[in-house]
Protein backbone atom coordinates (compact mmCIF):
# COMPACT_ATOMS: atom_id res chain seq x y z
CA UNK A 1 0.00 0.00 0.00
CA UNK A 2 1.29 3.45 -0.91
CA UNK A 3 1.70 5.62 2.13
CA UNK A 4 4.39 7.94 0.78
CA UNK A 5 3.68 11.59 0.07
CA UNK A 6 2.49 12.55 -3.38
CA UNK A 7 5.01 14.45 -5.51
CA UNK A 8 3.20 16.67 -8.03
CA UNK A 9 4.03 16.07 -11.69
CA UNK A 10 4.99 18.92 -14.01
CA UNK A 11 2.26 20.92 -15.72
CA UNK A 12 3.70 19.77 -19.05
CA UNK A 13 3.35 16.10 -18.12
CA UNK A 14 -0.16 16.64 -16.77
CA UNK A 15 -1.12 18.36 -20.04
CA UNK A 16 0.22 15.40 -22.04
CA UNK A 17 -2.04 13.04 -20.06
CA UNK A 18 -5.00 15.40 -20.60
CA UNK A 19 -4.38 15.44 -24.35
CA UNK A 20 -4.17 11.64 -24.43
CA UNK A 21 -7.57 11.48 -22.69
CA UNK A 22 -9.10 14.05 -25.06
CA UNK A 23 -7.79 12.35 -28.22
CA UNK A 24 -8.34 8.75 -27.13
CA UNK A 25 -4.60 8.11 -27.53
CA UNK A 26 -3.31 4.75 -26.34
CA UNK A 27 -0.11 5.04 -24.30
CA UNK A 28 2.40 2.37 -23.33
CA UNK A 29 2.71 3.19 -19.62
CA UNK A 30 5.32 1.90 -17.19
CA UNK A 31 4.60 2.56 -13.52
CA UNK A 32 5.24 1.39 -9.99
CA UNK A 33 2.13 -0.16 -8.47
CA UNK A 34 0.96 0.07 -4.87
CA UNK A 35 3.07 -2.95 -3.92
CA UNK A 36 6.27 -1.52 -5.39
CA UNK A 37 6.20 -3.75 -8.49
CA UNK A 38 6.94 -2.32 -11.92
CA UNK A 39 4.03 -2.72 -14.34
CA UNK A 40 4.09 -1.97 -18.07
CA UNK A 41 1.31 -2.23 -20.66
CA UNK A 42 -0.63 -0.33 -23.30
CA UNK A 43 -3.45 1.66 -21.69
CA UNK A 44 -6.12 4.03 -22.94
CA UNK A 45 -6.34 6.99 -20.53
CA UNK A 46 -9.95 7.80 -19.61
CA UNK A 47 -9.75 10.51 -16.94
CA UNK A 48 -7.53 12.43 -14.56
CA UNK A 49 -8.76 13.01 -11.02
CA UNK A 50 -7.66 13.96 -7.51
CA UNK A 51 -8.23 11.82 -4.45
CA UNK A 52 -6.77 12.16 -0.95
CA UNK A 53 -4.29 14.90 -1.97
CA UNK A 54 -2.93 12.86 -4.90
CA UNK A 55 -3.60 12.93 -8.66
CA UNK A 56 -4.48 9.80 -10.60
CA UNK A 57 -4.92 8.57 -14.14
CA UNK A 58 -7.87 6.30 -14.80
CA UNK A 59 -7.24 4.04 -17.79
CA UNK A 60 -8.44 0.89 -19.55
CA UNK A 61 -6.13 -2.01 -20.31
CA UNK A 62 -6.04 -4.10 -23.49
CA UNK A 63 -8.78 -6.43 -22.16
CA UNK A 64 -11.00 -3.66 -20.78
CA UNK A 65 -9.66 -3.87 -17.24
CA UNK A 66 -9.66 -0.66 -15.19
CA UNK A 67 -6.38 0.78 -13.92
CA UNK A 68 -5.96 3.59 -11.41
CA UNK A 69 -2.39 4.93 -11.47
CA UNK A 70 -0.98 7.64 -9.25
CA UNK A 71 0.64 10.19 -11.56
CA UNK A 72 3.91 10.43 -9.64
CA UNK A 73 4.34 6.65 -9.91
CA UNK A 74 4.39 6.75 -13.73
CA UNK A 75 7.93 6.08 -14.90
CA UNK A 76 7.28 6.39 -18.64
CA UNK A 77 4.30 7.03 -20.92
CA UNK A 78 4.86 6.72 -24.66
CA UNK A 79 2.21 7.17 -27.37
CA UNK A 80 1.47 4.08 -29.44
CA UNK A 81 0.92 4.71 -33.12
CA UNK A 82 -0.74 2.11 -35.33
CA UNK A 83 0.33 3.44 -38.72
Amino acid sequence: MMNDDYLPVSCEQHSEYELAVMHGQVLHITWQDGHGRIQSMPLKPCDLFSEQKSEYLSARGPHGEHKKIRLDKIIRAQPITNQ
